[in-house]
């Protein structure tokens, strides 16, 4: 196999954090390597120096016998690579086929040259199985079929070489499998790739060749036939890794509950009719496809979203809509979904994210004290283990599962009575995870109630008390933990609750 890659001893300082240590690897034609790592191990950043986003301090890097000069995009897609970022960057206002040409085309030569594109992009479509419609307004797709489009374009762009960060991020895990058999497919036609993850399932079942990070260095290289999964966990964090396991318990009172709740959102309602409740010191599981109303019901409650029907009662009070602030006052702590947009903003210092939603016991006489909150940042860093940021620095240099842990830090470090946690271990890797959960049973273990919301079935078998599946906007009945399987909730998820010992059988 020709070797198409070289990455030779590369190293990159961010201040006092090395983010990557003397790592050389290489890669061949049609080879898929997995790029494995704890969150802040270095791989986003090693691949962004091989696209050109970053310049190394030191090494080089040689693509067909051609040394790549250091931090121009534009010189790595001339030379054939390609990268898909864990955050899309694609325009959902323009059509797919507009979204492929901006960036490759003069602007104004993007309408004469409009039907020259279209024919290699269903060319390349075709060739790849990556099946879309040129003309289909992006913000119209769905994530996993974004995705395709990131893939297209680079392809479009002539690309033999292919970075993905993260690529099942976002996923489900159909659309992950999807994929992972495009990208052994484009392996077959003799493309080559890195993807990075710190999924172990995934590594497993898409790599060649396995590269482990860890603390900004190569640890390890394995073949993907001569490894296992305990192994390359045991690689990456450094020491053998055990999911927490959770305990009996008898729930408290019931802290929140929801009767018949509807919610609407651009004239659809989004959620239908609605039940639930939460008790002291128990963990509810809401279980679902992407897209089936796990988003608005993580909104209503966090006071982002009214609802237009139903009543919503808190601590045995029957209360109205409510705003973020009734949210802070009531002790509610919440872990959104996107990190990035509603969890931090990225401009602000690691210590101003974590005051920032409750100034009042962070402030006297109307003034910030500043160095209250940087030593409540620094107990959460400490605490949660948040990597490669200090309180002052930029919340935004965080590596995306160091984020992650920050935000699950500023919301658990003083114990909220009720705990909204939207995908709390999304994007982290397998030791981090380990500790998100065992964080999660330690606040059950305190009489925190907690609204878990996740797409992972393991992650709601292991943390959940009572389980109920949301399809369409609506909730099934709930179902004990302990009485599930993988198999029956799969099935709740795709609507069918036959096995369920209530009137409401199946979601309409």
């Amino acid at each position: 196999m020709t070797t198409v890659l070289d990455i030779s001893r590369v190293s990159k300082r961010f201040g006092d954090n090395l983010a990557n240590d003397d790592i050389s690897l290489s890669l061949k034609e049609g080879e898929i390597i997995a790029l494995l790592g704890e969150n802040g191990a270095g791989k986003t950043t090693l691949m962004s120096i091989l696209f050109g986003h970053y310049v190394p301090d030191t090494g080089r890097i040689v693509i067909h016998g051609r040394e790549l000069p250091p931090g121009r995009p534009r010189e790595a897609i001339r030379a054939g690579v390609g990268m898909v970022h864990q955050h899309f960057s694609l325009a959902p206002n323009l059509t797919v086929i507009e979204n492929i040409m901006t960036g490759t085309q003069k602007l104004w030569a993007l309408r004469s040259s409009t039907n020259a594109a279209r024919t290699k992009l269903l060319s390349i479509s075709d060739r790849f199985g990556l099946k879309v419609d040129p003309d289909e307004r992006l913000g119209d797709l769905s994530v996993g079929e974004q995705q395709r489009v990131e893939l297209l374009k680079a392809l479009f762009n002539d690309a033999r070489i292919l970075i993905l960060d993260e690529p099942t991020a976002v996923l489900t895990n159909i659309e992950a499998e999807r994929l992972f058999s495009t990208l052994k497919e484009m392996a077959r036609q003799g493309l080559s790739v890195i993807f990075i993850s710190h999924k172990l399932d995934e590594v497993m079942a898409a790599a060649d060749r396995i590269v482990v990070l860890r603390g900004g260095r190569m640890v390890a290289e394995r073949l993907q036939s001569e490894t296992s999964k305990a192994e390359l966990a045991e690689l990456m964090v450094g020491h053998r890794v055990s999911r927490p396991v959770r305990e009996p318990s008898t729930p408290g009172a019931v802290v929140l509950k929801g009767v018949g709740i509807t919610s609407r959102v651009g004239g659809v309602d989004r959620l239908k009719s609605i039940n639930f409740q939460l008790s002291e010191g128990e963990v509810l599981g809401i279980i679902g496809v992407s897209g089936n109303g796990q988003a608005p019901l993580a909104a209503l409650l966090s006071g982002v979203l009214s609802r237009t029907a139903g009543d919503l009662i808190l601590f045995g009070k029957n209360v109205g809509n409510l705003d973020v602030a009734d949210v802070v006052a009531a002790d509610i702590g919440r872990i959104p979904e996107d990190r990035n947009k509603e969890g931090a903003i990225g401009e602000m210092a690691i210590w101003e994210n974590v005051v920032l939603e409750r100034l009042p016991a962070f402030s006297r006489a109307g003034m910030v004290d500043r160095k209250a909150g940087m030593t409540f940042a620094r107990e959460i860093i400490d605490a949660f283990d948040v990597r490669g940021g200090a309180p002052r620095s930029r919340t935004r240099l965080l590596s995306g599962g160091n984020m992650q842990k920050l935000i699950l830090g500023r919301n658990l470090q003083q114990r909220p009575r009720i705990l909204i946690a939207a995908q709390p271990a999304r994007g982290l890797d397998e030791g981090a995870v380990a500790a998100v959960h065992a964080r999660i049973l330690e606040a059950r273990r305190q009489g925190t109630a907690v609204l878990l919301i996740s797409e992972d079935l393991d992650e709601v078998i292991a943390l959940a008390d009572r389980i109920q599946a949301i399809v369409d906007g609506r909730l099934s009945p709930p179902v004990d933990a302990g009485d599930v399987d993988a198999r029956r909730l799969g099935l709740m998820m795709a609507g069918d609750w036959s096995e369920t010992p209530t009137e409401t059988r199946h979601a309409p």
